[in-house]
């Protein structure tokens, strides 16, 4: 074989070490490749499946075609579900992001012991959808909860927060609210990277505090802002167990706190209606992927990056 053949051949075999490389490589992902195939790509698929088929979970599978999704257009407890989730979005992650943002720029102007605050503000986020702090959250807004008797104390009578229909949903909104430590975190983080240099120029200028704020700081955050809002809004669409441990299950007083999950959750598993629930968790998606999609193609008008 003459050398540039030898040559060839060489060049299309990989190196024994880089085989076991590759191998060793392919056994740490192989964990993480199982998850992904049978806990994530597989029910996704299951799920679209079923989302065409009329399934009680007893017996098989029956294709019934966009029948389920056409149910959809006349389901009123839906529509209400919808209505909910909507004003619950709507009202809590625009609340939720300006304290968070508020907050960091308190911590961000060196408040001693700012590691302590940072860590206690940060806590609810943690604990924020946990069924302990739903349970919480249940004894602080109830008919005798902590609320009321504080109430109490300076002459007001409360009343059952979580069981009148006009306050129930205001109880999450705050619950999620109280949970804004995660994106004043990531703000706080934000906010160190901005260069003094401008607020400097700017204070030499003679522009005050909130000149300062408007002209310099939200600008240069509007991608943090942005990150945020994007995330934090798949996450409220997402809510469930705060719903869940507050209503008791039941979706609350005249369904008010009935969740577009929380109903999903209550026709597969309440009334094994497993088919119809596949396609509400495909709408549920298709919903997510809109806003998600229409935050990006607005924020080539807001989002300023500092190239």
């Amino acid at each position: 074989m003459s050398a540039l053949g030898e040559l060839g051949s060489l060049r299309g075999k990989k190196p024994v070490g880089q085989k076991k490389d590759n191998l060793a490589g392919y056994l740490f992902l192989a964990p993480w490749l199982l998850g992904l195939f049978l806990i994530t790509i597989g029910p996704m698929v299951a799920s679209l499946y079923l989302s065409f088929t009329d399934y009680n979970l007893i017996q098989a599978p029956k294709w019934i075609g966009l029948e389920n999704f056409s149910r959809m257009l006349s389901d009123e407890r839906l529509h209400n579900s919808l209505r909910v989730t909507f004003t619950y979005v709507f009202v809590s992650v625009p609340l939720q992001l300006t304290i968070a943002l508020l907050l960091a720029v308190v911590l961000d102007r060196g408040v001693r012991g700012m590691a302590f605050y940072r860590s206690v503000f940060y806590l609810p986020s943690l604990l924020g959808s946990s069924v302990a702090i739903a349970i919480l959250w249940r004894q602080v807004f109830g008919t005798t909860g902590l609320l009321n008797q504080v109430l109490d104390v300076i002459g007001i009578h409360g009343k059952g927060w979580i069981s009148d229909p006009s306050t129930a949903l205001g109880t999450l909104v705050v619950l999620n609210v109280w949970t804004f430590g995660s994106p004043m975190v990531i703000f706080l983080a934000g906010l160190r990277q901005i260069p003094t240099m401008y607020y400097e120029a700017a204070s030499v200028d003679g522009a005050g505090v909130l000149r300062r704020f408007v002209s310099i700081t939200l600008p240069l955050l509007t991608p943090i802002i942005f990150f945020n809002l994007v995330l934090q809004i798949i996450h409220a669409f997402q809510s469930f167990t705060q719903a869940f441990v507050v209503s008791g299950g039941s979706g609350g007083p005249s369904d008010s706190t009935m969740f577009f999950t929380l109903y999903l959750y209550d026709r597969g598993f309440g009334n094994f209606d497993m088919g119809y629930a596949s396609a509400m968790a495909w709408f549920l998606l298709v919903i997510i992927g809109v806003f998600t999609a229409a935050n990006f193609f607005a924020s080539k008008y807001w989002v300023f990056y500092d190239d």
